[in-house]
């Protein structure tokens, strides 16, 4: 992996919605929501406190998580797209 996060962040790997729902319709992709689910693929080293100690991420890579909509940053590496956001924009663990 090329992109090491830095601090508090991490890099996420965003889940693909299905693109046929229940009933049988098929989404376009103007249409489609952003994704709010995803996989951890690196975490940073953690932030570091008044007193200079670093502060461990209760995160880590291969964690699948919930975060908000409009929260972190969108990146693209080769082909894949990625989120890159602070552990506070996580809501959960999954």
């Amino acid at each position: 992996m090329s992109i090491k996060p830095l601090a508090d962040r991490v890099l996420i790997k965003a889940t693909d919605e299905e693109e046929v729902i229940k009933g049988g319709i098929i989404i376009p992709d103007t249409a489609k929501e952003k994704p709010q689910e995803g996989e951890i693929v690196a975490v940073g080293p953690g932030r570091l406190s008044e007193t200079g100690d670093r502060i461990a991420l209760e995160v880590s890579a291969g964690d699948k998580v919930l975060y908000g909509k409009y929260s972190g940053t969108e990146v693209t590496v080769g082909n894949e797209k990625y989120m890159i956001l602070r552990e506070s924009d996580i809501l959960a663990i999954i």
